[in-house]
């Protein structure tokens, strides 16, 4: 990097046309993250809320994509939103490769702005009231901010286009593509690549269109090469989109291969064609009265392309989704493998369970942000009830079963002195869930409206909730595996009562979350479960202080029970407070209730 920025002040030194070119790219694509960040303030979530309805048809989809494109002038933006709304299941598959279509046709609108802003004599003094005023709005509230940013932008953009245009006449001397200029396919090959490598190091199409557009008006290179530095453009903007998959869901891949396949064949079409587009847009210019130095030519020829590819993809989009996700099929869910430990030690082999939903690029979009934390929350929810489960030795299968089974619930109960460690089973599957929760919900990049605020706090108070169920159940195990099969048969009974009483707990909430009934007549159903609760809480100190009265029990045992009743209460208090929340403020980013799987085995299974 060092050795970069070295080079280049070097370069500037000896060149002054060339610093000009360059600082006025540096200042375009400022303009452009100012802009965009503008754009999005302004925005709050309601494009993203919009994004969640517009896709149930074709036509929606495509049009959202290409008016989304005109409204940010980034189709690298809406790409990358739209990967992170796959990648958290909002949106199909094949709604996004309709949304990407859109937005490579939504991003002419860019080139046709830069052609018409490009012709003025000096934008110099139009954008110096904007940058005043630009500043002067930023001081306010955030829509006043974002309306600052847009102004800031826009005096960047005009600042950037002006100081190109002088670089490129004063580079002249040095800079002449016609010197490396080759007839034919060779040539537009040639020019093709170099716009692809332009888009891939300033990961703007618009810059290196920009960069076109200034070049073909000062004559620094001809209509031919201008078109072929715009089809390697489009190809290079495929390059943010397929960085911002890596790393992230199998629907965000599939997304960045279908946007790859549909610039490349249509870059490949087009310059098998150029001549023929070459004629047609000469034409079509003359028709519509198009002149400036075949600046509008490159935008109509830019248009002309984009739209030949999306009737080249369009008509078979369905079937193009189909074969992405056969080519590149979800990753089944890994098992999670534990062993019997002893003495209170796991095996120091066995790897830690992480987090497998947040995906970092959703962090750009609440939405998208909110969806990936609501997966996850669901991984947590699952992993919290098999480890409450294990660490009370109780038979993980019954949480499915039609009813307890009395006989697996008892021969349980036996392997109580050498089952799994609580400590362990939340160090290993527990805390580092629950650490990139919080680690991901930190880094969230983007502002939230009151709704999505009220969920995101929500959404903390869920894993918070599911870790005490959890702690509780570690407590509860330090009493349970001493005293559960003692000998004394009043102890060994009443534990017997606390492990089939969390047993329904874990059965309720999760029968619970899978009814398919309004949110009145859940809360209702938690009510009743409260009752229940509540009537055993009492039943068993009552039955305990009959024991202490039969001296059955000795009022220090009573006293450990007393604590572990509280303990166990805690647990299903938690875990109701968890479904509460679910159908409350969380109920923004889990529509389905927390402890919900379609699922049915087991992530945690023993060796």
């Amino acid at each position: 990097m060092w050795l970069l920025a070295l080079v280049l002040a070097a370069s500037f030194w000896f060149s002054p046309g060339w610093a000009r070119l360059a600082g006025g790219l540096a200042l375009f694509l400022f303009g452009m993250q100012c802009l965009e960040e503008g754009l999005r303030l302004l925005a709050g979530s309601e494009l993203e809320r919009f994004l969640g309805k517009a896709t149930d048809r074709a036509w929606k989809s495509l049009s959202f994509g290409i008016l989304a494109t005109i409204m940010l002038q980034s189709s690298t933006l809406v790409s990358l939103l739209t990967i992170a709304f796959l990648g958290t299941g909002l949106i199909g598959l094949a709604a996004g490769l309709c949304i990407v279509f859109g937005a490579n046709l939504g991003t002419t609108s860019g080139i046709w702005l830069l052609a018409w802003v490009g012709q003025s004599a000096s934008l110099g003094a139009m954008a110096l009231p904007l940058a005043v005023f630009g500043i002067l709005l930023g001081f306010n509230g955030p829509k006043s901010k974002g309306a600052g940013r847009v102004l800031l932008g826009v005096c960047f953009l005009f600042l950037g286009i002006d100081l190109m245009k002088d670089g490129f006449s004063d580079a002249g001397e040095w800079l002449d593509p016609a010197q490396i200029a080759l007839p034919g396919l060779l040539g537009a090959l040639l020019f093709a690549g170099v716009g692809l490598l332009v888009t891939a190091v300033v990961q703007s199409s618009h810059a290196s269109l920009m960069l076109t557009l200034t070049a073909l008006a000062s004559g620094q290179i001809g209509l031919e090469q201008a078109f072929a530095l715009a089809i390697g453009a489009n190809v290079g903007s495929t390059v943010t989109a397929v960085l911002g998959s890596l790393g992230g869901a199998r629907a965000g891949k599939r997304l960045a291969l279908a946007h790859v396949l549909f610039n490349g064949c249509t870059a490949v079409l087009t310059l098998l064609l150029l001549g023929p587009l070459t004629a047609l847009t000469s034409q079509a210019a003359v028709r519509l009265g198009l002149g400036g130095g075949g600046v509008f030519e490159l935008a109509l020829f830019h248009t002309l392309f984009n739209g030949l590819g999306l009737l080249l993809f369009l008509p078979w989009h369905g079937r193009l989704a189909i074969w992405l996700e056969r080519l590149l099929p979800e990753v089944a869910e890994p098992r999670v493998l534990i062993a019997e430990v002893s003495n209170g030690h796991a095996p120091p082999e066995l790897p830690q369970t992480r987090a497998r939903y947040l995906d970092e690029s959703a962090l750009g979009s609440a939405g998208a942000a909110v969806q990936a934390v609501a997966r996850e929350l669901q991984h947590l929810a699952r992993l919290s009830l098999e480890v409450i489960c294990h660490a009370l030795y109780l038979p993980v299968d019954q949480l499915r079963s039609v009813q307890i089974d009395e006989a697996l619930l008892q021969a349980s109960a036996q392997t109580a002195g050498r089952a799994l460690d609580a400590e362990q089973l939340y160090q290993r599957h527990i805390k580092g869930v629950y650490g990139d929760l919080l680690s991901y919900m930190g880094r969230l990049e983007v502002n939230l409206d009151a709704a999505h605020s009220r969920a995101w706090m929500a959404s903390q108070l869920v894993a918070l909730q599911l870790v005490d169920a959890v702690k509780d159940a570690k407590h509860l195990q330090k009493n349970l595996s001493r005293l559960l099969t003692n000998g004394e048969p009043a102890v060994s009974a009443a534990y017997a009562d606390l492990r089939r009483q969390l047993l329904w707990v874990l059965r309720e909430m999760r029968a619970i979350s899978l009814l398919d009934l309004p949110a009145e007549a859940l809360r209702a159903r938690l009510e009743v479960f409260d009752t229940q609760a509540a009537n055993f809480d009492a039943a068993f100190r009552e039955r305990l202080f009959a024991a202490v009265r039969e001296q059955r029990l000795d009022g220090l045992r009573a006293g450990s029970l007393m604590n572990d009743l509280g303990y166990a209460s805690r647990i299903g208090q938690s875990l109701r407070n968890v479904l509460l929340l679910g159908l409350g403020d969380a109920h923004e980013i889990m529509p389905q209730l927390p402890f919900r799987s379609g699922d049915e085995a087991p992530l945690i299974q023993l060796e």
